[in-house]
Order: structure tokens, then sequence, then C-alpha cells
């Protein structure tokens, strides 16, 4: 190894521990070197943005009925971090609701707070308790910074190709093209892949949590994946896929229902039917 490629690896060293922060609400550490006070004024500049080219919905009825659900939520999320004393991990966001007119089945919660949820996704989730399974699971992509730690990996994933090919300078070009397709290969399905997979299911436990605290029975986030499967289609392999499988899904939020309603008890909530 010559003393560029060392340097090279200290510094990614170093970038890593700088760059180690905490989930709050489940302890897990992640790497994450994009601070919100960066990467929130491009998600509000792309949500602008969204909502230009995409007709928020004139469904008075159900418009209100999800602002107030999203609501919920966002009042269940200060109230946690309120007592957990993280108020300032909170600084920055500007919280927003809205309804889309869409067809797809879909919803988000961009990094800082904005929240949207498409049209297509209602004839899915019927009740209540079954939208804020959804709202809450997305909110928690947006509090466990999953966004810009899925842009740090992907750095990362680059410098790591600069080093393979740094490190297979010397070889002849077919086997500097192999071990480059090994390594792209590689850290697709052993780094990427899994970690986009540990996102969903953080975001499914942070969600039902939330839901829960909110007033919501954390039961109905299972209720949704069962739902979903039964819509049909075929899903790929769970070790090729950005997502824990329907089953997967539907198993952990049955075995975390549990403790979401005890964290829900400790602030004397009193279940929606």
């Amino acid at each position: 190894m010559n003393k560029f490629n060392k340097i090279i690896i200290v510094l990614l060293f170093v970038a890593g521990v700088i760059s180690c922060t905490t989930v709050k609400m489940t302890g897990r550490k992640q790497f994450n070197m994009v601070p919100n006070s960066q990467i929130f004024p491009a998600s509000f500049a792309q949500y602008n943005g969204f909502l230009k080219e995409h007709k928020v919905s004139q469904d008075k009825t159900q418009s209100e009925r999800i602002k107030r659900i999203g609501n919920r939520l966002i009042k269940a999320v200060e109230k946690y971090y309120k007592r957990n004393g993280w108020e300032q991990d909170l600084k920055g966001y500007q919280w927003e609701v809205n309804l889309v007119e869409d067809p797809q089945m879909n919803a988000f919660c961009m990094p800082g707070g904005k929240i949207v949820y498409y049209t297509g996704l209602l004839k899915v989730t019927a009740t209540d308790a079954q939208i804020a399974a959804v709202m809450g699971h997305e909110i928690a992509h947006a509090l466990a910074n999953h966004g810009a730690e899925r842009m740090s990996m992907s750095y990362g994933q680059q410098l790591g190709a600069v080093l393979t090919m740094l490190a297979t300078s010397k070889a002849k070009p077919e086997d500097q093209q192999k071990w480059m397709a090994i390594y792209g290969y590689g850290s697709q399905l052993g780094v990427m892949l899994p970690y986009s997979r540990k996102h969903e299911s953080e975001a499914d436990k942070i969600g039902q949590i939330l839901m829960a605290i909110a007033g919501y029975n954390p039961d109905a986030a299972a209720e949704v994946w069962v739902k979903m499967s039964q819509l049909g289609g075929q899903q790929p392999p769970e070790i090729l896929s950005t997502h824990p499988s329907n089953q997967r899904r539907m198993n952990n939020l049955r075995k975390w229902a549990p403790d979401a309603k005890r964290i829900a008890k400790e602030y004397g909530v009193i279940f929606d039917k």
C-alpha cells in the first residue's frame, strides 16, 4: 500500500469517527456527514418545487383528516422529545402536512418535517390509525436523519470505489474491471441494501411508538402490511430489496406493539377504536 492510499484510509477513518451520531429513539450509532443546517434548506426548496408540480387535494374532508392525524403525530414527537430533553434536536423543523392528488400508494416526510400523503394510499389505509402508522413511519425517517445517512453512506461507497481503483491500478485492465465489479456488487448487497432495510425497520419501530403516543392503537401498523400483502404482486428476494419483506414487517410490528403500548401508557394515552 503506497503512502497516498494510507492517507486516504486515515482520512476516511477520521471522518467516520467525527461523523458518528446516535439515533435518539433507538440508540443506534449512525454514520452521518451531512448536518441538518445543510440538508434542511435543500429539502425545503425541493418540497416547494414538488408542490408546484403536484396538485394539493381539494377534498376538504380528507385533507383536514390528514392534517389532523399529522398534527397529532407532530405533537407526539414534541411531547416525546421534550420529556427526554431532546428539544434541541427539533431545531429548524418546519412542520407541514398536505394531501396530494396522486393515484400512487405513497407518502413521505422530507428532512425538516414536510409531510406529504398521496390520495392513492387512502384505498389501503382506511382507518385513522392505519394512516397514522404510515405517517408515523415517514416522520420517523426524518427524525432519524435517514436521508442524510444515506447520502453519507453513498459518499463512503464512492470513496471505496476510488480506493479499489487505486489499489488495483497496477493490475491488468480486465483484472481491475473484475475487482471494480466485485466491489460494486459487494458494497451494494453487503452494505447499501442492508442499511436501507435497517432504516425501514427502524422507521417502523419509531413510527409505531409515535402513533401510540398520539393515541392511535399500534396494532394498526401490522394491519397496513397485511393489506399491502393482499394487493398481490411479486416482491423481490429480501436480500435484493431496499425494504424488508411484508411478512417480516408484520411480524416485527406485532412483536413491538406491546412495548409501544407500554410507552404510550406512560403518557396517559387512551387508544382510539
